[in-house]
């Protein structure tokens, strides 16, 4: 299975960068995580939004067409997603209703420094992706708090109890994105 990975965040080692990272290796041959770079898109023009889109644009929709799900991890930027993230969204989600993101498999984990772990946001990006017809793995949050004091050398999480969940959370995010991917080939969606 590929699997896009897009961080909300724009720092090159973010904790939410590792965290795909850290999803990637645990998955093993399951799936592979490519992360797309959210820095070069520019910001969403309507009137750049036509035929001759910018060619990072052009890349993100070709990265999402081509994934058979998304995995979004994003920080929390005062209660919600980053700018950047809405950006990319707003983006990938023309024309409405029949855009790349319409049923594409997704799930969203984030890690913050804060001992929430990126809660708020999680719930912004699922009322976001709702409006975007991106249907989201339904189970319970992986949440990454203490962010700065999760990851080793490595990039593995310390925390062996954060890291099973996680392992858990992407063995369940596979299969429920395989049968989701199943039932659309059969058109039961």
């Amino acid at each position: 299975m590929k699997i896009l990975g897009i961080s909300g965040s724009l720092r090159r080692n973010s904790y939410n960068r590792r965290l795909l990272q850290a999803a990637d290796a645990m998955l093993g041959e399951a799936a592979s995580v490519h992360i797309f770079d959210l820095a070069k898109l520019p910001f969403y023009d309507a009137d750049l939004d036509g035929d001759a889109k910018p060619a990072p644009v052009r890349e993100l929709l070709q990265a999402i067409a081509s994934a058979d799900g998304i995995l979004f991890a994003t920080p929390e930027y005062n209660y919600s997603v980053p700018g950047v993230l809405k950006n990319a969204i707003d983006w990938a989600s023309r024309p409405a209703y029949t855009s790349v993101m319409r049923g594409k498999p997704s799930a969203i984990v984030s890690a913050s420094p804060s001992t929430l772990g990126g809660v708020r946001a999680q719930v912004h990006l699922r009322d976001i992706l709702s409006a975007t017809l991106t249907p989201v793995f339904p189970s319970p949050d992986f949440l990454l708090a203490s962010a700065h004091k999760a990851f080793d050398e490595s990039g593995g999480l310390v925390d062996a109890a954060s890291a099973d969940f996680l392992q858990k959370y992407l063995q369940g995010y596979v299969a429920w994105a395989g049968a989701q991917a199943a039932g659309a080939q059969g058109g039961q969606r």
